[in-house]
């Protein structure tokens, strides 16, 4: 069994009287995100350590509860030893700690007691030798927990656990320098985690591999991410102003207005920005949902065109091209494969057809993505091929 172990005892640095682990972060607070990260990792139990108790943590840990896991309150360490399953495994996040999905995953599937060492200054929190210092995360059986409840109260609960397990010869897990970019570190500083929550916010959108996703999708869910959330706007506003750009993109398109194709554009955006959103919020099937949206969207785009071109030119032609392309791009979709940065998506497809579309050259425009579908279908299907 996995549980979790939050440390939320220091206050913020600028709000006077203010958890840190209660601060804003993504549209939640950091304590809820950090729950999040732990269910996300396999966490059946989540304890909460904690000096005292405000307001504002008891609404955190009740939103953080709603997600199916329990989630407990604790005030020393003989509290939690006692609450703790004793055939458990903890993973144990620093008081304030922001951090990824990667880090936390990673930590969780340690089997024995580890801890996540760093030597950056910006991710460290207490020595650990001459060398290394702590990164904010470990990993150790519930008895180490057990092994410190006895001792006196004014000793500090995270500093000591963090001494235990060191001593019963933990492994050292280095940092890696991409969590690092991607904000892990702790903070207390209002101003300063908002800027780390940006941070973590762009990290989520480089989730989406391809080119096209990199290099214009990813970029436009950069700027407007940090805005959604400052404004506390709900993820799904997004999936349906996404599902209706689309719905209006295919509607144009069936009038005979190819250009319509460039509308769906925006919709997709909207899409990929609110997966990005929802997998902050650990709202994986909803993050899931709408990335099949954005196959779908751009499926029915395509296939609009292709109906289209049968009704102008009277042949099959733009029909046979665009369910190559929906056939190619679902059957690649199946095989799992690891994606490519060259290799074609949905979001790609609708790219690179958009253009012939508002020139009126439909066909063209098919022929490509039809070719572009078939040669990542090969590649994909290549890649999952038993090498010898």
């Amino acid at each position: 069994m996995l549980a979790g172990l939050i440390f939320a005892t220091e206050d913020a640095g600028d709000r006077a009287g203010v958890l840190a682990a209660t601060l804003p972060f993504g549209g939640m607070t950091l304590l809820e995100y950090q729950a999040r990260l732990l269910v996300g990792a396999g966490a059946g139990h989540i304890l909460v350590a904690v000096s005292r108790v405000t307001p504002a943590l008891l609404g955190a840990v009740s939103r953080a509860a709603k997600r199916g896991v329990p989630v407990d309150i604790v005030r020393s360490a003989a509290e939690a030893a006692a609450r703790v399953h004793p055939l458990a495994h903890v993973v144990v996040v620093a008081d304030a700690l922001v951090t990824t999905d990667d880090v936390i995953d990673r930590m969780a599937g340690e089997g024995k007691d580890a801890i996540l060492v760093t030597q950056d200054p910006a991710a460290s929190l207490e020595r650990i030798d001459a060398r290394n210092c702590w990164a904010g995360v470990a990993h150790t059986p519930a008895r180490r927990i057990k092994d410190i409840a006895d001792f006196p109260p004014d000793y500090d609960f995270q500093s000591t656990l963090l001494r235990a397990i060191v001593q019963a010869g933990a492994e050292q897990v280095p940092l890696s320098a991409g969590a690092v970019r991607a904000g892990h570190g702790v903070e207390r500083e209002g101003a300063a985690l908002a800027s780390r929550s940006n941070a973590v916010l762009a990290a989520l959108t480089e989730r989406r591999t391809s080119w096209a996703d990199r290099h214009v999708f990813t970029r436009v869910a950069r700027w407007v991410l940090p805005k959604v959330v400052e404004k506390g706007n709900p993820a799904w506003l997004l999936m349906a102003g996404g599902a209706a750009t689309g719905a209006g993109a295919v509607a144009l398109i069936a009038f005979g207005y190819a250009w319509g194709a460039g509308v769906a554009i925006p919709g997709v955006a909207a899409l990929a920005t609110g997966a990005a959103l929802s997998a902050l919020r650990g709202e994986e099937k909803r993050a899931l949902l709408q990335e099949a949206l954005i196959g779908a969207i751009v499926g029915a785009v395509v296939g609009a065109l292709g109906l289209g071109e049968l009704q102008l030119d009277k042949t099959l032609d733009g029909t046979i091209l665009a369910l190559v392309t929906i056939a190619a791009t679902a059957i690649a979709e199946r095989s799992q494969a690891v994606i490519r940065r060259w290799w074609g998506s949905p979001a790609a497809y609708l790219l690179l057809v958009t253009p012939f579309a508002i020139a009126d050259r439909v066909s063209w425009g098919l022929a490509l993505i039809a070719i572009y579908a078939f040669a990542t279908l090969a590649a994909a299907v290549e890649s999952r091929r038993e090498k010898p």
